[in-house]
């Protein structure tokens, strides 16, 4: 189905952030949209204020009549919804187009230049600093982001003037083999969703897959020293970074204090000094480079570029500061894969030397639990105290004998407990005046957590 033959778009998962970068396109093009969503949410009450319909029960009889020609109606789902759902049925059963949003997605960028960002990690901040570096240069850009950008209230950008298009590629369920990239960026390729794709080399092997989809015209930017080999088609133009060692964009320099962290960016024949990070933590540093770098081969200025990394205000859930008091300091970190945790926290100990540090963590997924128990363990024995949730499940059924006990048992720490979701925010309570920086980390529904707990340091 051509998009422009569309008069309305039905969502099945109407509050993943992905699809609601969607919505948000097909509101903007005038297109009749709805959907259902599992539970309310910030993110669908807002969409709902925008204009889309959406609703809370898996109900067929609440599909609205301007959904229901299948001539003119696009579904679109996420592969978290169950293959089984009752609404998914209907719309199959009635000769609609349904699509995945990662098909969807490839057929709406495939006539723009994409700027595709790929990794275990770091491809939200990566892909949203890009945008935001182009989007306040003279360049500009349209950008579909895995998270809700600060400094535009919004996870989509559109342009009149700009074809370039920044899309956060995702490798679950192999969605980012439906892009054909301009300009790639694999920033990691640390194992996660085995349940997925099995094996460590299967994995790996999806981001060579992805590598062979960029355009002849185009280039991949890939972190130095990664365990994959590119399959690039002729006339692919291959570049490295790093943000501890040379390569073809890298950063030296590197000044941290006060609260600072200020460096020299290196580009193929130009240095751009003093570099100043709007988000002042130690990944933004790598994550920084690789979003400079698509900048800068992109025509955005010296100058364009310094200035967009220090009014880069972040994503939302990556790296928030809720309090940042002499006596407290409350972060918010979506980390949920190990080597995202290890990060976040050896950022945080270099800000806040001699401070104690108290992670609050909530496991995101059996799979990746039972996958990776041990090195969840080893990031979080980094931490000074450990105060341990239950897993989240998202889209998984329990696993027989996987529980966040397989974490709490190998972390090595003395100051560790394990607390139910609910009992949170009064044990915190307290223990409130014991803490000195407190980190919150998971992809779950800890986030609802967080104002609870800032709200201790408000009671009297």
């Amino acid at each position: 189905m051509e998009i422009q033959k569309i008069t309305s778009v039905y969502f099945v998962g109407a509050g993943g952030i992905g699809m609601s970068a969607l919505i948000r396109y097909f509101l903007a093009k005038g297109k009749a949209v709805a959907g259902y969503d599992r539970t309310p949410s910030a993110l669908t009450e807002e969409l709902i204020r925008e204009g889309a319909r959406i609703h809370y029960e898996e109900d067929v009889a609440q599909i609205p009549a301007d959904c229901q020609d299948a001539a003119h109606t696009l579904v679109v789902y996420t592969p978290a919804i169950p293959e089984n759902h009752a609404e998914l049925g209907y719309f199959r059963a009635g000769g609609f187009e349904v699509l995945k949003r990662a098909e969807v997605l490839g057929t709406i960028t495939r006539g723009a230049r994409g700027l595709c960002v790929a990794g275990t990690h770091g491809k939200t901040t990566t892909s949203s600093m890009a945008a935001h570096l182009l989007k306040q240069s003279h360049v500009d850009c349209n950008a579909f982001l895995g998270g809700i950008l600060k400094n535009y209230d919004s996870n989509l950008m559109l342009s009149s003037k700009s074809d370039l298009t920044v899309i956060e590629a995702d490798e679950y369920d192999r969605s980012f083999h439906h892009l054909q990239p301009y300009m790639a960026v694999i920033t990691a390729v640390d194992a996660d969703h085995l349940d997925i794709y099995g094996t460590v080399e299967a994995y790996r092997d999806s981001f060579e897959h992805f590598t062979s989809l960029i355009r002849p015209d185009g280039c991949l930017i890939m972190k130095k020293g990664l365990p994959i080999h590119p399959r690039l088609q002729a006339g692919v133009k291959l570049y490295t970074y790093s943000a501890t060692e040379e390569a073809d964009f890298y950063a030296k320099h590197i000044r941290i204090g006060n609260g600072d962290i200020i460096f020299d960016f290196v580009a193929p024949g130009v240095c751009i000094p003093d570099v100043k990070l709007g988000v002042p933590v130690k990944v933004n540093i790598e994550n920084g480079v690789a979003a400079m770098a698509l900048a800068w081969l992109n025509g955005a200025t010296d100058e364009e570029i310094k200035r967009g990394m220090e009014t880069f205000a972040g994503p939302v859930r990556r790296f928030d500061f809720h309090l940042k008091r002499d006596d407290i300091v409350l972060i918010d970190d979506y980390a949920h894969h190990p080597a995202e945790l290890k990060a976040s926290i050896l950022s945080v100990k270099d800000l806040y030397k001699g401070k104690k540090i108290t992670g609050i963590f909530q496991p995101h997924l059996y799979t990746r639990t039972r996958d990776f128990a041990a090195d969840f363990a080893a990031s979080l024995s980094l931490l000074d105290e450990l105060i341990l949730l239950d897993i989240y499940p998202a889209r998984e059924e329990p696993i027989p004998g996987v529980t966040s006990q397989l974490i709490f048992d190998q972390v090595t720490i003395p100051h560790k407990q394990m607390v139910h979701r609910e009992d949170l925010v009064d044990r915190v309570r307290r223990e409130k005046d014991s803490l000195e920086v407190i980190l919150m980390l998971g992809a779950g529904n800890i986030d609802r957590l967080v104002e609870p707990v800032k709200e201790i340091w408000d009671e009297k």
